[in-house]
């Protein structure tokens, strides 16, 4: 099973876009692909991907009432398809307090003389749920921050992609997620692993190639780069679907540079595939 989560520590559409459009090649490879929204913000892939589902409804099951151990339903009853091999677990206000939840868990365990992980609940949840006999890929979008939600993607997925803009603070960004990593692994005794950094929004100015050296210098893996994309992007933002279906129903005239960097998205899949040996069929779709 390939797990990870594409993780950027000042946030912005690049870390979600990445998700969606790696779920979409997945799944379009015949993997069948969990996506899990644990993103607070509106503009996450609850939204991306458009399902019919009101994220602050109180009295709906989601993800935070299995993570504190008051399920409303089964664990798959959480799950929506949004696309062809794809499910998810849509986001829910309730995540803003999953903090307090959480503490409130461990305070009442404590009280009873049981351990509890705060950070351990979502590893928790897709193990009682058996989610390996259903999937091959899981792919967790959280908070950009450090915080329990994000903690609690690490140690579920224990790997990351990192979008990166090949900027001054883009790679300041690297170093304190690299940092983060380090301290994560340190308090929990959990390994993290970067899988990729990808490169996003690229230009190739002379500051733009300096960057990206120093970056394959520093032993980060670095399989593609993608170009500046913004229209295809915003396209999907607004027709909420992936960069896939966006070019095949609804741009008109197809362009070449375009369908490179989904090829480039395909070739990244492809080599995160093959990092957890699952087989990688011909993309069929």
């Amino acid at each position: 099973m390939l797990t990870y989560a594409p993780v950027s520590e000042a946030g912005g559409v690049g870390k979600t876009t990445t998700a969606a459009t790696l779920a979409a090649s997945h799944a379009r490879a015949g993997h069948e692909v969990l996506v899990i929204d644990m993103d607070t913000q509106n503009g996450s892939l609850t939204y991306f991907f458009g399902p019919d589902y009101d994220r602050g409804d109180p009295e709906v099951d989601n993800l935070v009432r299995h993570l504190v151990g008051r399920p409303k339903g089964g664990f798959h009853d959480l799950t929506i398809e949004v696309e062809s091999g794809i499910d998810l677990i849509p986001s829910h206000n309730m995540l803003e307090d999953l903090h307090e939840f959480l503490l409130n868990e461990k305070q009442q365990a404590e009280n009873f003389g049981e351990s509890y992980s705060m950070y351990h609940q979502l590893h928790r949840v897709l193990r009682e749920a058996n989610v390996r006999d259903e999937y091959d890929v899981i792919i967790v979008d959280s908070a950009g921050k450090a915080g329990p939600i994000l903690y609690n993607a690490l140690v579920a997925v224990r790997n990351v992609v990192i979008p990166f803009e090949a900027t001054a603070k883009g790679q300041e960004s690297i170093e304190g997620l690299d940092d983060l990593v380090d301290g994560l692994e340190q308090s929990i005794d959990v390994d993290v692993g970067v899988l990729s950094v990808l490169p996003i929004g690229y230009k190739d100015t002379r500051d733009q190639r300096e960057i990206l050296e120093e970056l394959r210098e520093s032993g980060f893996p670095v399989p593609v780069v993608i170009g500046e994309r913004g229209s295809l992007m915003e396209g999907c933002w607004k027709q909420q679907c992936s960069p896939y279906r966006y070019v095949e129903e609804h741009r008109d005239r197809k362009r070449d540079y375009e369908l490179k960097t989904l090829d480039q998205f395909d070739e990244l899949a492809r080599y995160l595939e093959k990092q957890a040996e699952l087989e990688a069929p011909e993309v069929t779709a």
